[in-house]
C-alpha cells in the first residue's frame, strides 16, 4: 500500500582523505565464481572454512551462467556405461534442477546435460547464502601483496570502493589465471589464438522441425561463406518442450588486452547475428520465426594458465595415465579451437578415463596457491580436454584440503612441493613402463570439421538422484583407441574412486 510523503534528508559529502580498502579475512580466499570457484567455495564452506568468494562480475556463476554455456560437458564417461565420473555439486544440481525440470539429458557418443541457466544461477546463489560464504562482486583486481613464497593479501577494486582480502590459502579460479599473473609468477600462454565463442539463446523456435546436427553442420559448412560465417560448423542445443535453443555456432578472438578483448565482445554479436539470418533462411521450419531471448558474456577457452609443477602432456591424457596425485577425471575429447574455421574433436573408446594430477594446479613459486579450472597447466591439446566443467568443478575438495595446511602455515609446504617435483621426475622415467598399449583406430588425425555428429537417442528427465546413464552429450569425430582404466578401488557403479580430491598421500606426509 502507499504511503504518505515524510521528510528524508539528503546529505553533501566527499570521500575521505586517505580511505582505506574495506578489510576483509578468511581462511581461504576463492577468486572467481565460475564452476571451478563455486565448487571450491562450496565445499570448503560445507567443511567449516571461512571462505571469501570474489568475481569481476556483478553476479556469480561466471560462464557457466553468463556465457549461456547451457550445458555440462566431461561430468560422465563415454557410452555405453555413462559412467558419472563427477560428483561434488552436480550430485545436488541434478536432484533440484531435475525435479524441477530444468534439465535435460541426451545421449550421444559421452554424456552431456542441457540446463537452464536461470534456474543453475538460483541454485547457486542459494547454496552460496545457505552455507555463509562471504561474496565480493563486481570486484577488480588491483594489486597482489607477497612474502617470499606465500601470498598475504589481494586487492580489488569495486564501485562501493576497494577490498583487500588477507588469508592463508588463495585460489586461482579466474580462467585467465588472473591471480597468479598479478603476482608475478610465471604464466603460460598459447602460440597462436585459441578461439572462443559467443553464445546466443534462441526462442520461438518449433523444435518439431528441428535439423539434425549432421544436417546442420553440413549445411553451415557448404554456406558459410555465402553468409559471412567465420565458423564453418555449428551446433544448436534445444531445450524440449520450450521451444528455445541455444547456438554454439561463431568463433571469436580472445586476446589480453583489454581493449582488443571490448572489441572482440561486439564482433561476436556481430557473427551470432549472420548465424541468426542464415538459420532463418536455411531452415524456415524450425528457425523461421526465431527471435534472441539473450547474449552471453564472451565465451573464453584457453587464453592464459599458471606454470604448474607438472604441464599435463597431450600423452599422458591420451593414454589415460592415472596420476598417484590425481584429483580430478573426465573422458571428454581433446577439443582444440585453434583454427577460426573448425576446430579439433578427438574422441576416446568406451573405457577411456583420464586424470588431472594436483601437481597441475600448483605453482612451484608459490607456497599457498592453487589453481582450479581452465587455470591448471597443461599443454594446449591436453588442457581442450580438460578445461570444461565436469573436470573443473571436480578439483574441489582438494583446494580445501590443501587450504588446511595453507591456513596452519604449515612448513612442511615447500617439502611437499619438493617431492611432488620429484615425483615428477620419475613419472617422466617411468611413463612407457606405466603406459596401457595403445590401440589406435586408423587415424588420430585432428579434425577441423566435425563430422557425424550423432542426433539425441531418446534422451529423457533426469530422476532426483542421476545415475551414470543419465546424462547426454556430442559424439562423433575420430574415436582415439587407448587410454587405460585403473581397476583398483572401483565404486558402487564400477568407476575407480579418485580420492576426491582429498589430500593426497604425498601432502599427508
Amino acid at each position: 500500500m502507499p504511503h504518505a510523503l515524510t521528510e528524508l534528508k539528503v546529505h553533501t559529502v566527499t570521500k575521505p582523505v586517505g580511505t582505506t580498502s574495506h578489510q576483509l579475512d578468511a581462511d581461504f580466499c576463492v577468486v572467481g565464481a565460475g564452476v571451478s570457484g563455486i565448487s571450491a567455495a562450496i565445499e570448503s564452506a560445507r567443511l567449516g572454512r571461512d571462505v571469501v568468494l570474489v568475481d569481476g562480475l556483478p553476479v556469480l556463476g561466471g560462464q557457466m551462467m553468463n556465457s549461456l554455456i547451457g550445458l555440462f560437458c566431461g561430468v560422465y564417461g563415454n557410452g555405453p556405461a555413462y559412467r558419472q565420473l563427477t560428483h561434488g555439486i552436480f550430485d545436488g544440481i541434478f536432484a533440484d534442477l531435475g525435479a524441477s525440470g530444468d534439465l535435460h539429458v541426451n545421449r550421444g557418443h559421452t554424456i552431456t546435460v542441457t540446463y537452464d541457466e536461470v534456474a543453475l544461477g538460483r541454485w547457486v546463489e542459494r547454496r552460496i547464502r545457505e552455507l555463509g560464504v562471504r561474496v565480493v562482486l563486481g570486484a577488480s583486481l588491483t594489486g597482489v601483496e607477497r612474502d617470499g613464497r606465500r601470498i598475504t593479501a589481494v586487492s580489488f577494486a569495486t564501485r562501493h570502493g576497494a577490498v583487500r582480502v588477507t588469508a592463508p590459502g588463495f585460489v586461482d579460479a579466474t580462467g585467465d589465471a588472473a591471480l597468479t599473473w598479478e603476482a608475478g609468477l610465471p604464466c603460460r600462454i598459447p602460440d597462436r589464438t585459441i578461439y572462443g565463442s559467443q553464445q546466443i539463446v534462441l526462442e520461438h523456435l518449433d523444435e518439431e522441425h528441428q535439423p539434425s546436427r549432421e544436417e546442420l553442420a553440413e549445411r553451415v559448412h557448404a554456406n558459410a561463406a555465402e553468409w559471412g560465417l567465420i565458423r564453418r560448423d555449428g551446433l544448436a542445443f534445444f531445450f524440449p518442450g520450450r521451444n528455445t535453443a541455444v547456438l554454439n555456432m561463431t568463433h571469436i578472438p580472445a586476446p589480453l588486452d583489454p581493449v582488443e578483448a571490448s572489441s572482440a565482445q561486439l564482433e561476436g554479436r556481430e557473427q551470432a547475428d549472420r548465424v541468426v539470418e542464415f538459420l532463418r533462411a536455411e531452415f524456415p521450419k524450425a528457425f523461421g520465426a526465431a527471435k534472441v531471448r539473450s547474449y552471453g558474456f564472451p565465451g573464453r577457452r584457453q587464453t592464459r594458465w599458471i606454470k604448474g609443477v607438472h604441464q599435463l602432456s597431450l600423452e599422458e591424457v591420451r593414454t589415460g595415465i592415472r596420476f598417484d596425485d590425481a584429483v580430478a577425471r573426465t573422458s571428454w575429447p581433446i577439443e582444440l579451437h585453434d583454427r577460426a574455421d573448425g576446430y579439433v574433436w578427438e574422441t576416446f573408446d568406451a573405457d577411456h578415463v583420464h586424470y588431472v594430477p594436483l601437481r597441475s594446479l600448483l605453482s612451484p613459486d608459490c607456497d599457498n596457491l592453487i589453481a582450479a579450472g581452465r587455470c591448471a597447466d597443461g599443454d594446449a591439446a591436453a588442457l581442450s580436454s580438460v578445461r570444461v566443467m565436469g573436470p573443473c568443478a571436480g578439483q574441489r575438495r582438494h583446494h580445501q584440503h590443501r587450504g588446511h595446511l595453507l591456513s596452519d602455515g604449515d612448513p612442511r609446504q615447500r617439502r611437499c612441493l619438493g617431492v611432488l617435483g620429484r615425483q615428477d621426475r620419475r613419472h617422466g622415467r617411468s611413463l612407457a613402463r606405466r603406459r596401457h598399449p595403445r590401440r589406435r583406430s586408423r587415424s588420430a588425425r585432428s579434425v577441423h570439421r566435425v563430422r557425424g555428429l550423432p542426433g539425441r537417442d531418446g534422451a529423457g528427465a533426469v530422476r532426483a538422484r542421476p545415475g551414470p546413464a543419465q546424462a547426454a552429450g556430442r559424439g562423433g569425430g575420430r574415436t582415439v583407441r587407448g587410454g587405460t582404466r585403473d581397476r583398483r578401488d572401483a565404486g558402487e557403479d564400477g568407476s575407480p574412486l579418485l580420492t576426491g580430491g582429498s589430500v593426497p598421500d604425498v601432502i599427508r606426509r
